[in-house]
């Protein structure tokens, strides 16, 4: 059978650190065979005209709970499909489904459909791997997670998880709860990233964690302490600790609401965009008019309510999820935060693979890389979807 090739041509190519200007892509058996400057000459290809839009790598989104009224906690193979269907319509080509605080049967269940819907995503984003949100919170941090389910980490219970599935990439957990230093040296020996979430820590303790594997803030400012006073002394909290250590990597919800413009601008100027992942932490109403909907899953979740761009719980006491699509959030960093184009979109690509120990196969437009590709206008407003050399979105199709 002979290979597909598709040509890209007349669009401005970003590449990590510069825009190529009149730009060519050749993508052979879904890899990038070729980049240039100017034209590929290449008899047999399909062909794709940029019209002078951006050619960026494939958007990637290493937090998000569902889309297009769908959530992965939802207990069915069709949701998995679905949430990543719509995604691919705004850009992202690869994604994290991540799960939220439950019964550990419940998790379980999401981990085995993940496996079978992994092997039959063919129209969607792609799947990296399974981030699991909880249950190891602190009370007082736990935002929109049901309280019901939330407790510290229990070796026999994340053991067994972990040995009874593999496609587990990314796990976050409050590090100053009792038994999640082990429990975040466990994960990292088996390769699986350890973040901090739903945490009321102080700097110490979060130093101590950040040496023992948890090396990514999970939607900082999100779910997480400030500064904090006990018996009159001030102490650093997460948000502060993320900022103080320098190699820490944070995600942020850059969906214009969860974070004003100011604090998108103060967390840009003191980390840099190789230290920042740019996540939806979308709910299903990613890709849905506003309403009444429901956090995690279907039948037994939280009742919440889609207004103003945002997810909120009925009182309007707490926000309860994004809904916000990956374009948005370069669209937002560059408008709201006044963020150069290059490193939004390296915000939203390079540097999250580099996070997920992916940046091998994806995160920049490289010969050999994976053929994950997003051509948009000046507006962000995505004209097509390739993900793995395939066309998977086209505007107006």
């Amino acid at each position: 059978m002979e290979t597909q090739k598709i040509k890209i041509f007349n669009g401005k190519i970003l590449t990590p650190y510069r825009i190529i200007p009149n730009g060519s892509l050749l993508l052979t058996g879904g890899v990038i065979t070729a980049v240039a400057e100017g034209k590929i000459e290449v008899s047999d290809a399909i062909e794709i005209d940029a019209k002078g839009n951006y050619i960026a790598p494939g958007f990637i989104d290493i937090h998000v709970h569902g889309g297009g009224g769908h959530d992965f906690m939802d207990g069915s193979e069709n949701a998995f499909l679905k949430a990543a269907e719509t995604h691919a319509r705004y850009g992202t080509t690869s994604m994290s489904p991540t799960t939220l605080t439950s019964e550990k049967e419940d998790l379980m269940k999401t981990l085995e459909l993940y496996e079978t819907a992994d092997r039959n995503n063919i129209n969607g984003a792609q799947f990296i791997g399974m981030h699991l949100e909880g249950p190891y919170f602190a009370m007082s941090q736990r935002g929109a997670q049901d309280p019901r389910y939330i407790r510290d980490p229990n070796p026999e219970e994340y053991m067994d998880v972990l040995a009874r599935t593999n496609v587990v990439t990314r796990w976050s957990a409050a590090p100053e709860l009792k038994g999640a230093i082990p429990f975040a040296k466990y994960l990292r020996s088996k390769g699986i990233l350890a973040a901090l979430a739903h945490t009321d820590a102080i700097y110490e303790e979060v130093l101590e964690g950040f040496e023992n594997g948890y090396t990514l803030a999970t939607h900082l400012y999100s779910g997480m302490s400030g500064v904090t006073r006990r018996n009159a002394y001030r102490y650093a909290g997460v948000i502060e600790s993320a900022f103080i250590i320098d190699e820490m990597d944070v995600e942020i919800i850059a969906d214009g609401i969860h974070l004003p413009a100011p604090l998108l601008k103060l967390i840009y100027k003191i980390k840099g965009p190789d230290r920042i992942a740019l996540i939806t932490d979308s709910m299903r109403g990613a890709g849905m008019p506003e309403g009444e909907s429901v956090l995690g899953n279907l039948n037994t979740g939280l009742k919440v309510i889609i207004e103003d761009g945002v997810a909120k719980l009925p009182d309007r006491s707490s926000f309860a999820g994004s809904v916000a699509t990956t374009d948005r959030l370069v669209r937002n960093m560059i408008r709201m935060a006044g963020v150069p184009l290059l490193e939004a979109v390296r915000m939203m690509s390079t540097t999250p693979a580099r996070i997920m120990n992916i940046s091998d196969k994806k995160g920049s437009l490289v010969e050999g890389k994976d053929a994950d590709i997003v051509i948009f206008d000046e507006d962000i407003n995505i004209q097509h979807t390739i993900i793995k050399g395939r066309l998977i979105y086209s505007l107006g199709i």
